[in-house]
């Protein structure tokens, strides 16, 4: 079964649905790449993925560990290469809410380290991810 649909809209812009739920989002070329700059770029959405992934990832072993990491935030920035053009460097600063041990945090940000989404993407690509 299929994951999702995308429609090319026109005018560099995409939306993406989601088949099993009917979420959709759209795309749109980067300002510096002939686009509009006004939804997440497909390169945006690769970032922000591995962020995403890290706190999901990282949620189900909270769940386990009884602690709640609800209102931890990942700030996300995507440095981009030409020749060929794409990532070469995916930072993310992730913050932590107060009250989680230092034992339970190593163990989370161990978790998120190992992301699917991490283990996914090219070796080439950076990631840079800071724990606060």
């Amino acid at each position: 079964m299929s994951t999702s649909k995308v429609i090319y809209l026109g005018n560099l812009r995409t939306q993406s649905t989601h088949l099993a739920s009917g979420n959709s989002y759209l795309t749109d070329a980067p300002i510096d790449n002939q686009g509009k700059g006004e939804a997440f770029s497909p390169t945006d959405t690769v970032a922000t993925g591995l962020a995403n992934c890290m706190l999901t990832v990282m949620g189900i072993k909270a769940a386990s560990l009884n602690v709640s990491m609800e209102g931890t935030e990942a700030q996300v920035t995507k440095v981009m290469a030409n020749n060929p053009r794409r990532i070469s460097e995916i930072k993310v600063v992730l913050s932590f809410p107060k009250g989680i041990s230092e034992k339970n945090q190593k163990i989370l940000e161990n978790t998120g380290l190992t992301c699917p989404v991490a283990k996914s993407l090219h070796p080439d690509i950076v990631q840079n991810i800071q724990f606060q």
